[in-house]
């Protein structure tokens, strides 16, 4: 059969269309299987992190056994254990980094209220309002803005709809309701009525939220003169920030024994949330392998032993 030959330049064109479609359906297969493969190795590269990451934990707990079992009745900062890096080399050139710090010396957002029945919480106790009111007002909050986040705080926290005095429940929320249960994380302060992002940024270093409704006790023992809030918040009322600070700077070397030597005989019904042994530990592990980098954040409790891992996340801290 003869081709005219007026076709022949439609069937090159033709064919060379074919050849551009096929060209770009196998680019596009291409592009996509190595994506593929490039998230198939990112997977297992971070896989391998968390796995390097548990590893390090192990080792962190150990470490803070070892700790409490060499002198369970006073935890100082004697050895340079706090906030101190121990490496993990591992294969491959990378590395998995711990930091251990005491986990207790913060104020324990869980503690404004009384667990009165399994998942049944109270806010009617105000003593730990009135302390963490005494925090704000030290870290400069006005005291009408610190009662209002106490307030709002607490009946966040429990399982009623009695609003107490400069409180907030349900009501006063447009969209969502008060949780009704233990905060996991102290990010959940920003829920709360009254507080606005500048008061969230200036009481994160302080505050923490604790699996227990039992307040936190500050180990004077381990607490930096940069802490000394901390330490002003649960003495007399007549302690300053300053003069706390002058208590840490003083602080014998072989650490505190009672209140009464804390405060030079200033003792005041405060002194129950002072401590000279730690029983919470914060743990900040960095893992690095070719492909994956990892942050954890972890808390261990070490109210009896074995101590054990109670809460772990991942990623930067908030």
């Amino acid at each position: 059969m003869k081709v005219d030959p007026r076709e022949k330049g439609a069937a090159l064109l033709t064919v060379l269309m074919l050849v551009a479609v096929i060209a770009v359906m196998a680019g596009g297969a291409l592009e996509k299987l190595r994506l593929s493969t490039r998230l198939a190795a990112n997977a297992a590269a971070g896989e391998q992190a968390r796995a390097y990451a548990v590893a390090a934990e192990a080792m962190a707990a150990v470490r803070v056994g070892t700790l409490l079992e060499r002198s369970p009745k006073r935890i100082t900062l004697a050895g340079g254990w706090s906030d101190q890096p121990f490496g993990l080399p591992l294969p491959g050139g990378g590395l998995a980094t711990a930091r251990v710090t005491d986990g207790g010396n913060c104020f324990n957002l869980n503690g404004l209220v009384t667990q009165v029945a399994p998942g049944i919480y109270s806010s009617g106790d105000i003593t730990q309002r009135v302390r963490f009111t005494r925090l704000m007002g030290l870290l400069g909050i006005p005291q009408q803005v610190a009662q209002q986040v106490s307030g709002g705080a607490a009946d966040w926290i429990d399982t009623d709809q009695d609003q107490q005095a400069a409180g907030a429940e349900d009501a006063r929320y447009s969209g969502y309701r008060t949780s009704g249960t233990l905060m996991a994380d102290p990010s959940e302060l920003r829920a709360v009525s009254g507080v606005t992002p500048e008061i969230y940024e200036a009481l994160r270093p302080w505050i923490c939220a604790l699996p227990t409704t039992e307040p936190s006790t500050i180990n004077v023992n381990t607490l930096l003169p940069e802490q000394a809030p901390l330490l002003a918040m649960v003495g007399p009322d007549t302690l300053s920030v300053d003069a706390a600070r002058a208590l840490l700077m003083r602080r014998p070397p072989q650490g505190y024994g009672d209140a009464n030597a804390v405060f030079g005989g200033l003792a005041n019904a405060g002194s129950q949330q002072i401590a000279f042994t730690s029983t919470w530990f914060r743990l900040r592990i960095d893992v690095t392998v070719p492909g994956a980098a990892l942050e954890e954040r972890a808390l261990i409790d070490a109210t009896r032993l074995p101590v054990r891992l109670v809460s772990r996340q991942w990623g930067e801290d908030t």
